[in-house]
C-alpha cells in the first residue's frame, strides 16, 4: 500500500465546484495569495491567465475527478512562512475574491490549515 503525502488537499464541496468551473472555463490552477487585494484567499484561474515564475513554489496537485489535476502554487516568500503547514482548499457561501473564477457563483474558496504531522515533517525533511 502506497501512502501519498501532500502539502495541499481539497474538500468534496470545493472539488464539486472546481469540476463545474472547469466545465465553464477549461483547465484551472490555484495560486495561494499572500495578502494584498483579496487577503490570503486561494485564487483560482484558468491556466494561462496567471503566470507563475521562478519565485513560485508548487505545493501539489488536487485530484478533483477530472482528467488533469489542478496545480496549486504559492509565492516563495509566503511558502517560507507556511512550510510547516498543510493547506486544504474549501468553499463556503459568500462573495468570492475579485480575480478568482468562483466570484460570480455566490461561493468563495478559502484555506483551512493545520500543522504538518510527524510523518509529514519527516517526509518533507523538516525535522
Amino acid at each position: 500500500m502506497t501512502t501519498t503525502v501532500s502539502r495541499v488537499a481539497v474538500t468534496d464541496a470545493a472539488a464539486a465546484l472546481l469540476r463545474q468551473l472547469t466545465a465553464q472555463h477549461g483547465k484551472l490552477m490555484f495560486h495561494q495569495s499572500g495578502g494584498c487585494c483579496d487577503g490570503s484567499a486561494p485564487m483560482c484561474y484558468p491556466v494561462g491567465m496567471f503566470l507563475t515564475g521562478p519565485s513560485d513554489v508548487k505545493l501539489g496537485d488536487l485530484d478533483v475527478g477530472l482528467d488533469d489535476p489542478i496545480e496549486v502554487f504559492i509565492s516563495e516568500a509566503q511558502f517560507a512562512y507556511w512550510k510547516y503547514t498543510h493547506l486544504t482548499i474549501d468553499v463556503v457561501p459568500g462573495r468570492g475574491a475579485g480575480f478568482s473564477v468562483e466570484g460570480p457563483t455566490g461561493m468563495r474558496f478559502l484555506i483551512r490549515s493545520r500543522m504538518l504531522d510527524e510523518a509529514e515533517l519527516d517526509h518533507f525533511g523538516l525535522r
